[in-house]
């Protein structure tokens, strides 16, 4: 499993990135998956993410100060694929914080170093649309 951790200052403040933030955007911003469904349940929001010849169930909550989101079920090539994003009050502004954690389902040797550097580069892309769209 390779934990990952990317971050962005924004010159916004926090209550504009929250509205920018949803589960929806997060997917879409982070560019791998498209949006295929939404449906709001007792346990969040729950985010069909699709890709080429894989849909992957993601669970979302909201936190205090941004959100989570869990891949859940049947994730195909994941074992697991955890991500929180916050945002802090930075001076005057915002400092956005994507961290993720992810493991895949295949026993060979550095598949999940692969897994990171592309997960960090997934975080990256997120995190320049999000400061493109709220700056």
């Amino acid at each position: 499993m390779r934990e990952v951790e990317a971050d962005r200052f924004v010159q916004a403040s926090p209550s504009a990135v929250y509205r920018f933030l949803s589960p929806q955007r997060v997917v879409e911003t982070e560019g791998t998956f498209t949006v295929a469904d939404v449906e709001q349940t007792d346990r969040g929001t729950v985010v069909m993410a699709a890709g080429p010849g894989i849909a992957v169930p993601l669970r979302f909550e909201y936190l205090e100060n941004g959100l989570r989101y869990v891949a859940e079920g049947d994730v195909g090539p994941f074992d697991h694929l955890e991500t929180e994003v916050t945002v802090e009050q930075e001076g005057n502004g915002s400092r956005i914080t994507m961290r993720s954690t992810v493991s895949l389902n295949v026993p060979l040797p550095l598949v999940d170093c692969i897994a990171g550097w592309k997960r960090r580069r997934e975080l990256d892309r997120a995190l320049d649309e999000i400061a493109a769209d709220v700056s």
